[in-house]
């Protein structure tokens, strides 16, 4: 079976993608679709000849110990057909890569970093959404990703996190978050050198936008403080993060591989007597506090909590010293 070189060449020419890459796109996507004939031979390959555009299948022979000792050609009947298909559809998705690259330009890879951009005057007065200019394009801040008491005015400059980005038929489309908590790990990335080299990483990140916000840091260097690394010389590092996310609170802690200890640690502000591990299979824990912290630890509307039972993946049952004494009276 041949492929026509012809309208390899012409890709390549007009579009700048060398022929072998189309070739070798050509012979993966052939080798899938012999695969799923009957009787398909493992180990087989697909070779395309660089100058006729002639493709055959090539199968390992077998002896009765299964040791290679030989090759023959395995090239199905009709696979004439599915090759002519497969080169089609090869070279509309590179001519759909291209377009789409063209289109993106230098934002191409964005999705998931953190972009800059301006706000622009909305059309629609009767919708919170923003329009935001990214300087070669535009994207839209749905009113959905924006933090709660968050407000710009046309001509604010912010920062937000690429959630999706696309080409349509109405060219590129780019959506943006500031309620994401991903914003808030890329942010420390920009901030703490540590975190962005991958001396220290964030292990688990718990956030309700505009309130609070949980990070549980480790390192597996010697020497090397994690929570001191993200909170910096004075505060410096964690408090440029709150500025941007509108001083939101930040809770640091250290992440550790004993539940115990990090769901104690999850807990912060709030100081923990003990934790005690009800149920390891349903990950259920009891966190036994002073009197005194018992609404630190639970934290306002139950937040606090909350947020670390999602920073923990456990469920976190507080009981206060006095309450505890009572239970184990009860008991006795």
């Amino acid at each position: 079976m041949d492929i026509q070189m012809s309208e390899l060449r012409l890709v390549e020419s007009e579009l700048g993608i060398p022929v072998d890459v189309l070739i070798e796109a050509i012979e993966d996507a052939l080798l899938h679709a012999y695969q799923r004939v009957p009787g398909a031979i493992k180990g087989a390959r697909v070779e395309m000849d660089r100058a006729t555009g002639a493709t055959k299948v090539i199968a390992p022979e077998y002896d009765e110990d299964g040791n290679v000792v030989g090759e023959f050609d395995d090239t199905p009947g009709d696979f004439g057909r599915i090759a002519t298909a497969t080169a089609k559809s090869v070279i509309a998705q590179r001519l759909r890569d291209a377009e789409s690259d063209r289109l993106l330009g230098s934002f191409k890879g964005k999705q998931g970093k953190i972009v800059s951009g301006v706000v622009q005057q909305n059309p629609n007065p009767d919708s919170r959404d923003l329009l935001i200019d990214l300087g070669e394009h535009e994207a839209i801040l749905r009113a959905e990703e924006q933090v709660p008491g968050e407000y710009f005015s046309h001509g604010d400059r912010l920062k937000a996190y690429v959630i999706e980005v696309s080409v349509g038929q109405r060219g590129v489309s780019i959506r943006l978050s500031r309620t994401h908590p991903e914003f808030v790990r890329r942010l420390f990335e920009h901030e703490v050198p540590e975190i962005a080299d991958g001396t220290v990483e964030i292990v688990a990140l718990s956030r309700e936008a505009g309130h609070r916000t949980k990070i549980a840091v480790w390192t597996a260097e010697q020497g090397v403080n994690p929570k001191g690394a993200c909170i910096g010389h004075n505060g410096q590092r964690v408090r440029a993060v709150m500025t941007e996310l509108g001083r939101e609170k930040i809770d640091i802690v250290d992440y550790d591989d004993d539940p115990a200890l990090f769901i104690g640690a999850s807990l912060s502000p709030a100081h923990v007597v003990r934790v005690d591990i009800i149920d390891k299979d349903k990950r259920q824990a009891r966190a036994i506090v002073p009197d005194s912290e018992a609404s630190l630890a639970i934290g306002k509307e139950a937040q606090n909590v909350r947020l670390a039972a999602k920073l923990t993946g456990w469920s976190i049952d507080i009981r206060t010293e006095s309450e505890d004494a009572e239970a184990e009276a009860d008991e006795v």
